[in-house]
């Protein structure tokens, strides 16, 4: 029994050493080949190869299968590694090892890329990509995507293989895949070449350069020896299109030279393999007779240590069962102390949680509308300043200074939106309007920033949906501008296609179909599960690329739930985008012009706005110069008070066609100066110019007696579009 043991013992050593040795050689394998140590890396699969000829492990076994392949597969000798992924499959199926069999998918249609089998790599590519998704490996889903572009790139598809080139990029980056990141940036510079011959963008050329650059440093710092070799290659293109042909001969006789020699190491060692095959297939024998005569022996042993065996689990069993209901007592009971004590600390959490929630609305409420004030002093200087004819370096900085202010009023506004939602401050209103005009708006703000990307904005819409329908236009074209917005942004030489289809109509309400889908980047299947959630972008990479709060995407969903509707996605990474949602809208019985006072394209008529007599009722003394400056430059007579006790005092001496009221001054407030005016002056238009927060309803203005309000900062066209409606409407008295 003894001795029984002792030789148990032994052999399960020696296998444990066995399988840590083939494991050993298996990973210098591995880094061999990446390092292009071809060398080396035969030596270690030969000696991996002896060891495992016999085992009984089959995913150990189909590792090195993999490496086998892998090693073929940078040789260029694909017919080869082709038969040893098939092996390596054929093995997998039976362990039932997703991972490994995605991972062999991906090395197979890699294979039959290069062997020019385009349909089925691409069978086997969307398989590894399914198994990786369900997985969540994204690591390996970079790989993928990756190989994808290149697939495309060999089919001559460019700007396909471009998305997919820099829908991988950052996951590379963020998973430290060096290797695949300098062959990535190689690709996506020889790719831009080939759209910069085509003519599709001027931009793609520069943009070659500096991917060629990113791939150079990657593959200089880690000696990547055959992707050295491929960027004299790309260089030498580059170096031609400059007219530097000197250069550009010597490149590429540099890119000859060394890839010939290459090849020569890669028949040198497909040799070698041939030779080393030879010899474990000899051994593959002997230990195959060795491995029968261990395994008679051991089959003499196991019958008697089954025996022993079950008795002793049987008396551990009984043991077990009897300390187990004891302890389940006490378990319980201490259970429900902690229940109770979990009970209270909840109770405690959420008290705090919603304390947070409303101390982070007010700050930010606070702070936004602090904002508002320097920031009319910074967008209403910019916009004078470019009115003044300015040198075209000037004009070109403070083109810079108007987006920058326009961006972080766009940042405000959503911060200011978000709030709104999440403290039920919002409400869907109900007006008439026409849809396709609504949409066709969106399309026209939108169609400057999708043409700086080389994209096209296309409109697919039902003819059949009702001209005039009910609903909030305003959510619904935030909505729009949000979701086309963000297609537009992620998408570059593409096209972003809106369509609107109707589902089923009544007689008095119609539901739509609306969806937005681009063929741009794409969001990764882990991304998608955030994509919605506040301040949420895809990564920081793209944060830095393309920009935004990732605060959009957030205010679709809370609009769209407050809609009773539900915001959808489907996306791929390199292939594209698509939201939508169903909504239900009434049908309008009145089928009038659409003149909702909110639209994006303004009709002004600024003649008729000339020698208007303003009052400007404001504190601030660099928002009345500015406010002041901008109503004179359309030829409109101005006339300044700094509070809401002087201003009363100026509309009883002086005959004034409109009035801009600030709300917060000191003294009286501009709400309460509204109502002593409306005391004796019913007729006088007056519009609130404030940084309004969430904190103010905004009926409170109109029963007041304000006609209509401005947000600050505005932009000009909006200011003068409310100033002239107003003026417009006037013959009808406001009614207390």
């Amino acid at each position: 029994m003894c001795f029984s043991s002792t030789y148990i013992s032994y052999t399960q050593d020696v296998k444990n050493d066995t399988v840590a040795l083939i494991k050993s050689y298996h990973i210098k394998a591995k880094n061999a080949i990446r390092a292009q140590n071809f060398d080396t890396a035969i030596i270690s699969l030969n000696k991996a190869s002896k060891l495992v000829a016999n085992s009984k492990d089959k995913a150990l076994k189909t590792s090195i299968y993999l490496d086998i392949a892998e090693l073929q597969f940078s040789l260029h000798n694909y017919d080869k590694a082709a038969s040893e992924t098939i092996n390596a499959i054929s093995l997998i199926k039976d362990i039932n090892d997703d991972k490994l069999l995605a991972e062999s998918y991906m090395l197979y249609g890699s294979i039959l890329t290069h062997k020019g089998e385009f349909n089925k790599a691409e069978q086997y590519l969307k398989e590894a990509d399914n198994i990786f998704t369900n997985l969540n490996d994204e690591k390996n889903l970079a790989k993928t995507i990756l190989d994808f572009g290149i697939l495309e790139f060999e089919k001559g598809n460019t700007k396909v293989a471009i998305n997919y080139f820099e829908a991988s990029k950052s996951l590379l980056v963020n998973y430290k895949l060096p290797y695949e990141l300098a062959l990535c940036s190689l690709l996506k510079s020889e790719a831009l070449l080939e759209l910069e011959d085509s003519g599709i963008n001027t931009e793609n050329f520069e943009n070659s350069k500096v991917e060629l650059v990113n791939a150079i440093t990657i593959i200089k710092s880690n000696n990547f020896t055959e992707l050295d070799i491929e960027s004299y290659k790309v260089s030498s293109q580059i170096a031609m299109r400059e007219n530097q042909n000197e250069v550009a001969e010597n490149l590429l006789k540099l890119f000859t030279k060394k890839n010939d020699s290459l090849h020569h190491i890669y028949l040198s060692t497909i040799s070698k393999s041939v030779e080393e095959e030879s010899k474990v297939g000899d051994l593959n024998e002997i230990i195959a007779n060795q491995q029968d005569d261990i395994e008679k022996q051991q089959k003499s042993i196991n019958l008697g240590k089954t025996t022993t065996g079950l008795s002793i689990a049987l008396i551990i069993i009984l043991s077990l069962l009897a300390l187990s209901l004891f302890k389940n007592n006490n378990l319980r009971a201490k259970a429900n102390d902690l229940l109770k004590d979990r009970t209270v600390e909840l109770t405690l959490s959420k008290e705090k949680a919603e304390r947070a929630s409303l101390a982070k609305a007010q700050f930010l409420s606070t702070i936004t509308h602090e904002l508002r004030t320097p920031l009319y002093a910074v967008t209403g200087l910019t916009h004078l300043l470019l009115e003044e004819d300015p040198k075209p370096t000037q004009k070109e900085h403070l083109n810079s200074l108007k987006f920058s202010g326009e961006y972080l009023l766009s940042l405000i506004n959503n911060i200011l939106d978000l709030n709104k939602l999440e403290a039920n401050k919002v409400e869907v209103e109900k007006t008439g309007f026409s849809l396709k005009k609504r949409i066709n708006d969106v399309l026209v703000a939108l169609n400057r920033t999708a043409e700086d990307r080389k994209n096209t904005l296309q409109l697919e819409y039902d003819e059949t949906i009702p001209e005039k329908l009910v609903g909030d236009p305003l959510k619904l074209s935030q909505i729009l501008i949000n979701l086309i917005g963000n297609s537009v942004k992620f998408t570059q030489n593409g096209a972003v296609n809106v369509r609107v289809q109707k589902l089923e109509q009544t007689s008095k309400n119609v539901m739509l179909h609306i969806e937005i889908e681009d063929n741009g980047v794409g969001i990764s299947k882990k991304k998608q599960k955030s994509i919605f959630e506040t301040f949420s972008q895809g990564s920081l990479q793209i944060n830095r690329k393309f920009g935004g709060s990732g605060l959009g995407l957030s205010i679709v969903k809370n609009l769209l739930e407050l809609m009773n509707s539900k915001i959808h996605l489907e996306s791929q990474l390199g292939q594209g985008s698509k939201f939508w949602f169903d909504i239900s809208l009434d049908v309008s019985e009145v089928q009038d012009e659409d003149n909702n006072p909110n639209n994006i394209i303004y009709d002004i008529d600024y003649v008729a706005l000339e020698n208007v007599s303003i009052l400007v009722v404001e504190d601030n003394k660099i928002n009345q110069m500015i406010t002041k400056k901008i109503l004179e430059k359309n030829k409109m007579k101005c006339q300044v008070a700094d509070n809401g006790m002087d201003a009363i005092k100026l509309v009883k001496e002086n005959n004034f066609e409109v009035i801009l009221m600030d709300i917060h001054m000191p003294g009286i407030s501009g709400i309460e100066a509204t109502q002593r005016i409306r005391e004796f002056n019913k007729q006088i238009p007056i519009i609130a110019l404030t940084a309004v927060t969430i904190d103010e309803n905004l009926d409170d203005f109109y029963k007041a007696g304000f006609n209509e309000i401005i947000p600050k900062p505005f932009k000009p066209e909006d200011f003068f579009e409310k100033i002239y409606r107003t003026l417009k409407s006037s013959k009808f008295p406001i009614n207390n």
